[in-house]
């Protein structure tokens, strides 16, 4: 075992070694061990969080055509580093009539929401939290806390347009937890294990998003809406509720949630990239040749899989800032209407094939996959048609059909 094969049991190796030399129990030595790479997990994450401000606010300058942070530090890097002092020294403020202890906690459940998906992400064949054979539930699970630190924040509040913003957000999050839950049962399918490792290593001869590309662009589409970010973020629409849920928030404890949003959208990006495109590998079997072997290196692996997040975190920014926000029936209509029997509709299509063509050879049956998603997706566009005309008719208006029979 070297440090450039496997760094974190290296390093843990030494460790060991160094609090045993003390003559500590073994089991505070454990214990010290599990504290320090929980603490280097949530340091690394906060600070990829911190980059993620400057990243965002980049972006969406070049989208709406302006230059973004370029003042403090070079290309404004340092800028999130200002914006955070500035968030500390502001004046914490708790309304009159607040529950205080449930509005305090709520923005720190909402970044710990965030955090400890990161406990099961594997960001390299040898670094990772824990191997979870689980781990998709999991990953409903901590979610069920970010629903809990919204309604608790507009609960707590004592304002009505934070109230009403937090239901809206939680009747969004719940509606959309649906589909996203019957998704997530495709890659479970298709690597026949929970595990997000093991989904991770099923995928190193075919990305999953090629033998099920509606399942990836269905799980995009409720990522978004979880994240409450445009054109599903009406718990903001500032014509309406202001900001929302967290309207009564000053300071740190609204900087909590901002950068709770920004690092859950990365890590649903990081998802994506695991569940559909192979996460730190999957390279079409290329890594297991010789000339290739570089790729299995763990620190390459690590930059191969933040790569494949950012694009996904690229993709979610450039819908939120390129889409118009929906009105909430709309919203709630074309999640129970469309995509729950859609996700249906490609749940058990992938369950039935992934049987039917278990024996074929693998470019069969990923032929057999891909055509099947494309056959799903073209009859649902023909019924999007059909329902589209029949429901746009002007009064009064026969159809060509109708005049020949009259």
């Amino acid at each position: 075992m070297t440090f450039w094969n496997d760094p974190i049991n290296f390093i843990a190796a030494w460790l060991t070694g160094v609090l045993t030399g003390w003559h500590l129990p073994s089991a505070l030595v454990t214990v010290i061990l599990y504290i320090i790479g929980i603490t280097v997990l949530i340091v690394f994450a906060m600070t990829l969080d911190i980059g993620l401000v400057w990243i965002e606010r980049k972006v969406v300058a070049r989208f709406q055509d302006r230059l973004g942070p370029n003042r403090i530090g070079p290309f404004g890097l340092i800028q999130p580093v200002a914006d955070i002092i500035k968030m500390v020294i502001k004046e914490d403020i708790t309304p009159d009539g607040a529950d205080k202890i449930v509005y305090n906690i709520a923005p720190v459940l909402a970044a710990t929401s965030v955090i400890v998906l990161w406990a099961i992400l594997p960001l390299a064949s040898t670094i990772y939290g824990v191997d979870l054979n689980v781990g998709l539930l999991y990953i409903v699970a901590a979610g069920a806390l970010g629903t809990l630190a919204i309604i608790m924040a507009g609960w707590s509040s004592h304002n009505k347009y934070a109230l009403l913003g937090a239901f809206r957000m939680v009747s969004n999050m719940v509606s959309y937890e649906i589909p996203m839950v019957i998704i997530l049962l495709i890659p479970t399918i298709l690597a026949n294990t929970m595990s997000i490792r093991g989904i991770t290593q099923a995928q190193s001869g075919m990305w999953f998003a090629i033998l099920s590309p509606l399942a990836l662009l269905i799980f995009l589409v409720s990522a978004i809406a979880e994240l409450g970010r445009s054109p599903f973020d009406l718990n903001e629409a500032e014509s309406e509720i202001v900001a929302g849920f967290h309207i009564e928030y000053t300071g740190m404890k609204f900087g909590w949630f901002y950068a709770g949003e920004l690092l859950h959208a990365f890590t649903f990006g990081g998802f994506m990239a695991i569940l559909f495109f192979g996460g730190y590998g999957g390279f079409f079997g290329l890594e297991k040749l010789s000339f290739f072997a570089w790729l299995n290196i763990p620190f390459i692996q690590v930059l191969v899989f933040l790569a494949k997040a950012m694009l996904g975190y690229w993709v979610i920014m450039w819908v939120k800032y390129s889409v118009p926000r929906i009105r909430i029936d709309h919203m709630l209509a074309f999640n129970w209407k469309f995509l729950v029997p859609l996700s249906l509709a490609v749940l058990i299509d992938t369950a039935i094939l992934s049987k039917v063509l278990a024996s074929q050879p693998g470019w069969l049956y990923a032929a057999g996959m891909f055509g099947s998603n494309l056959v799903i997706g073209l009859v649902t566009i023909e019924i999007l048609r059909a329902y589209g005309r029949k429901h746009h008719q002007p009064a009064g208006v026969s159809t060509p059909s109708q005049a020949m029979q009259g």
